[in-house]
């Protein structure tokens, strides 16, 4: 979308030839006749100009293909289109991150811990303001990462800041962003939509998840609500929320 100017654009070459008797979902439309549509715009290509037709598609990152056929994954292939100067590493959306809250964190001090919270992204950093002697911290704060074509997890640490020393761990996890991207990729322009569920990160034993995570379109953009419990750490848990923003945004 983001090659051919961005979802306007890309709508007047996708939905430039309504057949006889077909009409845009709307927000009061079932699942299935939004998904219907979809594969009919994106897949069979059935409301182009007879002219424009695309006879094959280019393949998709294979990161990202999970629980969607291959057809209709590689119809939402990804653009590769904005480089950061350092290494030239090729972009794909940008995730913001809302650090919410942290609940029962770790003592680091004498009676309490100054906690701040550290996310990680590929070769980027970004950080929360420290909350003096708190140990339940509101931060309510927005962080924003780049989203690299190679894309791993967030790491998400906490700490504890020290004036004198080397400020202390207060645990670490990790957040798996491709359920997020995954289901933003397959519905396409969360405009369309009205709010509804789209997508679950599942609680396992290999992640650091509370409970299931579940991803919705709300309000015409994809946000997911995240609570983690703290790793490697004798207590706490971490809040937060993803809001996925694709490049044309």
């Amino acid at each position: 979308m983001t090659e051919v100017g961005g979802n306007s654009s890309a709508n007047a070459i996708y939905e430039a030839f309504f057949p006889e008797g077909v009409t845009k979902p709307g927000p009061d439309s079932s699942y299935e006749e939004r998904m219907r549509f979809i594969r009919s715009k994106y897949e069979l290509q059935e409301f182009l100009k007879p002219s424009l037709r695309i006879t094959s598609w280019k393949t998709s990152s294979s990161s990202l293909k999970s629980s969607f056929s291959t057809k209709l994954f590689d119809s939402f292939r990804i653009p590769s289109v904005s480089k950061n100067l350092e290494g030239m590493v090729e972009f794909i959306g940008l995730v913001k991150v809302k650090v919410k809250k942290g609940i029962n964190l770790a003592i680091r001090d004498m009676m309490s811990s100054d906690p701040y919270v550290v996310l990680t992204l590929g070769k980027q950093t970004v950080q929360t303001t420290v909350m003096k002697s708190n140990l339940n911290p509101v931060w309510n704060e927005e962080l924003m990462l780049s989203v690299p074509q190679d894309f791993g997890p967030i790491k998400l640490s906490v700490f504890d800041h020290d004036t004198f020393s080397a400020d202390d761990i207060m645990g670490e996890a990790e957040i798996d962003i491709q359920p997020l991207i995954t289901s933003a990729m397959a519905f396409g322009d969360p405009e369309m939509f009205g709010n509804m569920q789209i997508g679950k990160w599942l609680k396992s034993h290999d992640n650091a998840l509370l409970d299931d995570s579940i991803i919705n379109i709300v309000d015409g953009k994809v946000m997911q609500e995240i609570s983690l419990k703290l790793q490697n750490v004798e207590s706490g848990e971490l809040e937060v929320e993803l809001e996925w923003m694709p490049l044309d945004q």
